[in-house]
C-alpha cells in the first residue's frame, strides 16, 4: 500500500473527527487549520486520483471522501461538533429522547417563533433581520458558554443542556433563512 493510500486508510478508521484532521479535541476550533488539514486529505483521497486505478481503489477512495466530507461538515457545525465531543467521553445528548428543556429558554423560544410568525406575515424583512441578529447573539452566548463547559471545565455532561439549545436555535434560524424565501 503506497504512503497515500495508507494515510487515506487511517483517515477511513479514525474514530475521532479531531484525530482525522490531526487537531486537538476541542469546542474552540481553529477553522484555518481544519480548511487546511480538509483540503490536504481531499488532495489525497478525492476520487480524481484514482480515476485509472481498479475498481476496489476507486470505491475505497471513494468511502475515504464520503468519510472526510462527514467529518468536515460535522466539525464546521458547532452542534455536531459538540456532539462528536461528548460522545467522545461518552456522554448520549439524547435529541432524539430528551425533549425537556429549562422553563425560561421554552419561552424565549416561544417569543422568537410568535415574532417570526408575525415577520412571516408582514413579510416583512427589517424584523426578519432583527430576529436574525438576536439569535446570532443568542448562539454566540450559547457557544461561548459551550467552550468554558467542554474546553475549560471538562464538564461533558453539563453541556448537553447547552448543545440541546443551540440545535433548537439552529431550528430556528433555518426557519427565519426559508422565511426569507
Amino acid at each position: 500500500m503506497s504512503k497515500t493510500n495508507a494515510a487515506a486508510a487511517r483517515a477511513l478508521t479514525s474514530s475521532s473527527h479531531f484525530e482525522l484532521f490531526g487537531l486537538a479535541p476541542a469546542f474552540s476550533l481553529d477553522r484555518d487549520s481544519l480548511e487546511r488539514a480538509y483540503r490536504d486529505i481531499q488532495s489525497r483521497v478525492h476520487p480524481d486520483r484514482f480515476a485509472a486505478s481498479g475498481d476496489a481503489e476507486r470505491r475505497a477512495s471513494l468511502q475515504w471522501t464520503t468519510r472526510v466530507n462527514e467529518a468536515y461538515r460535522a466539525l464546521r457545525n458547532p452542534v455536531q461538533r459538540a456532539k462528536h465531543l461528548l460522545e467522545l467521553h461518552g456522554v448520549d445528548v439524547a435529541f432524539e429522547t430528551n425533549t425537556q428543556m429549562p422553563t425560561d429558554f421554552l419561552l424565549q423560544q416561544l417569543d422568537l417563533r410568535e415574532e417570526l410568525d408575525r415577520a412571516k406575515a408582514k413579510k416583512d424583512a427589517r424584523l426578519l433581520d432583527a430576529l436574525r441578529e438576536r439569535l446570532r447573539a443568542d448562539k454566540e452566548s450559547i457557544e461561548g458558554k459551550l467552550e468554558a463547559l467542554i474546553d475549560r471545565g471538562h464538564d461533558y455532561a453539563g453541556a448537553v443542556d447547552e448543545v440541546r439549545k443551540l440545535m433548537f436555535l439552529e431550528k430556528v434560524e433555518s426557519e427565519i433563512d426559508q422565511a426569507y424565501e
